[in-house]
């Protein structure tokens, strides 16, 4: 291939990419929503029914044990999929606010969001923090807003609290006839149409009934009052609401929102549509040395997210990389930056959730998966030789602590193998006391201590004793000064441990010890984040 040909090969495909995570609250609808958005992509063929989960299916995105037991979804997952000749690379993330560091960090790789609202109730407190997060990495947001077919909020008060709490301007693309028994169906008013409601099953198809115009007689007659409202809703938003801005939207300043019920295959396919022609192509990402445009012609690509034990036949971990800027080819040899060892990319991935296809070649915004037994971790940049430096994949300070202990001392070599690996891909936070020998387990919230020792469990066969710790606060720490730096390590050695990069930790029972140790420790900084790599801090407290 020339290069001229190879360079114009690369830039229409990154155009033809809109990668993006769904976001909600528990509940929402999230799960369900993702399996219909395979399903009209024509991924799957079956969504797997999110309510029977005693039954043989589960859905196509949740693939953990416990998620299955618990009808959850605790761990992020990907899947691609083509759609109107774009391809949809779908980030499905945990809703639950205990796993929301796996959400940020998954929020690093996506272009787009979509968020989904509970009808019934509303803008909820995780959605508002996924949200402040999407809002600060200014990521383009498309709401859908679930569950009309049950009673739920009125949708001009959906639209006011959206506005109101997430701070940007809705501007409807479809607008919801009625609600509950009475639920009619969608009026699109990009098309100036409406989507006749019909109950879905858990298969694609069927008759779509359209009805063309608003000011038509048929569907007044037909939908009686229940239209009738709608329509004096419609004129009052045409009025009221600003028009679609592009710029707006891309710059995560307005956000379009669409109503229906995901479950019956409902109100979906106009948020497909939406995606493909409005999401944005993969964008340029600032490294420290560079501006890295997505079609150049070098690959870089940047470990967001690793997951052990995917495959327990195997026992292997997936790094999951998005891809930056370039052309990955199968086979091409890549440079960790962070060891400065090379890589050789034969076994690389593609995926529909738990199914794994081997990959030959992928483009920036795509994500892939690279097996490996521990050589990648969290944040680490693959690149074709130059040394580049990505920030902004962030671990938070955990809030609650356990000690970990194994039940029978000839597991302790798996234990800490187990640890360690679920250290790495970001599960849990696990800490190496400068004193003692029990390991300490740190977590943003409880759900994190329980799904640990289930993995353990049941992916390396090791029955861990989780008791409390008397430390509820930890803060990564940095100074200028080595000599202040070594006199802090020394005089509080009982309360220092490391964590998985081996980045030194302070450990309290409360807020006035680390006060305390603020006023006496003034050349210390201490920190509630630290980036992947242990060296970046931000959010000094």
């Amino acid at each position: 291939m020339s290069q001229p040909t190879a360079a114009n090969k690369i830039r229409s495909e990154v155009k033809r990419r809109r990668t993006f995570a769904i976001i909600s609250h528990p509940d929402a609808g999230k799960t369900t929503l993702t399996e219909k958005l395979l399903l009209f992509a024509g991924a799957i063929q079956i969504a797997g029914s999110v309510k029977a989960r005693k039954a043989s299916r589960h859905a196509s995105s949740d693939w953990m044990e416990i998620e299955k037991q618990r009808g959850i979804s605790v761990a992020s997952s990907v899947m691609q999929m083509e759609y109107q000749d774009c391809v949809i690379n779908l980030l499905d993330t945990p809703g639950h606010q205990d796993f929301s560091e796996d959400t940020y960090r998954v929020l690093t790789a996506v272009d787009a969001a979509i968020m989904v609202i509970d009808g019934a109730n509303g803008i909820e407190p995780q959605t508002i923090r996924l949200l402040e997060v999407c809002r600060a990495r200014h990521t383009p947001i498309i709401t859908f807003i679930n569950k009309f077919d049950r009673e739920v909020q009125e949708p001009l008060d959906l639209l006011s609290e959206v506005e109101s709490h997430l701070g940007m301007d809705g501007v409807p693309f479809t607008w919801p006839v009625g609600m509950g028994k009475h639920f009619a169906g969608v009026f699109d008013l990009q098309k100036d149409r409406m989507r006749v409601f019909k109950a879905g099953q858990d298969k694609r198809g069927g008759d779509v009934e359209f009805m063309q115009g608003l000011d038509n007689p048929q569907i007044a007659e037909r939908f009686g009052s229940t239209f009738a409202k709608a329509r004096e809703e419609i004129e009052l938003i045409q009025e009221a609401a600003p028009a679609f801005d592009q710029a707006a939207f891309l710059a995560g300043e307005q956000t379009p929102i669409f109503f229906g019920s995901a479950v019956n295959n409902f109100g979906v396919q106009e948020v497909l549509e939406t995606l493909v022609q409005w999401a944005p192509a993969p964008s340029p990402r600032q490294a420290l040395e560079r501006l890295v445009e997505p079609d150049e012609n070098k690959f870089t690509g940047v470990v967001f997210k690793v997951q052990a034990n995917m495959d327990p036949a195997h026992r292997d971990r997936v790094a999951f990389v998005r891809v930056s800027s370039g052309r990955f080819e199968r086979g091409m040899r890549l440079k960790i930056v962070r060891t400065g060892k090379e890589l050789r990319s034969s076994n690389v991935v593609s995926f529909l959730s738990q199914r794994r296809d081997i990959l030959d070649e992928a483009y920036a915004g795509d994500v892939i998966g690279i097996p490996n037994h521990g050589v990648l971790h969290l944040g680490d940049v693959l690149t074709e030789g130059e040394t580049l430096h990505f920030t902004g994949l962030p671990f938070f300070a955990p809030e609650l602590f356990r000690e970990v202990e194994v039940k029978d001392p000839l597991r302790s070599k798996q234990l800490r193998t187990g640890l360690t690996q679920l250290g790495e891909e970001g599960a849990i936070q696990v800490f190496r006391p400068e004193i003692g020998s029990a390991l300490l387990l740190g977590a943003v919230g409880q759900l994190q201590f329980e799904v640990v020792a289930h993995r353990l469990k049941t992916e390396y066969n090791v029955d861990a004793i989780l008791r409390p710790s008397r430390y509820n606060m930890a803060r990564w720490f940095t100074s200028d000064d080595p000599v202040a730096l070594k006199k802090f390590m020394q005089s509080n050695s009982q309360h220092i441990a490391y964590d998985v990069v081996n980045a030194p930790a302070f450990l309290v029972s409360s807020p006035a010890q680390l006060r305390v140790a603020q006023d006496l420790n003034p050349a210390i900084e201490f920190h509630m984040m630290r980036e992947h790599s242990g060296q970046v801090f931000s959010q000094t407290q």
